[in-house]
C-alpha cells in the first residue's frame, strides 16, 4: 500500500511540476524557472501570488 501512495505522490508531483515547466511563459515570473518548478508544493500551500500565477501556467 505504501509503494501505490508514493507512486501516486510522485505522479501529482510530476504532472504539476511538467505543466507549470510548460506554461511558465504564461506567468509574470521572468526567471527562477527551475526552482519555481522544483518547489510547486510549498509555493501552491503557501504563497497566494503564486497560486494565481500557477493558474495562469496550467491554462492554455
Amino acid at each position: 500500500m505504501g509503494t501505490l501512495m508514493a507512486l501516486i505522490v510522485m505522479v501529482v508531483y510530476g504532472g504539476g511540476a511538467w505543466k507549470f515547466w510548460t506554461g511558465f511563459d504564461r506567468t509574470n515570473f521572468t526567471q527562477g524557472r527551475l526552482p519555481l518548478t522544483l518547489l510547486w508544493p510549498m509555493f501552491l500551500a503557501f504563497n497566494k501570488a503564486y497560486r494565481e500565477n500557477f493558474s495562469r501556467a496550467l491554462k492554455g
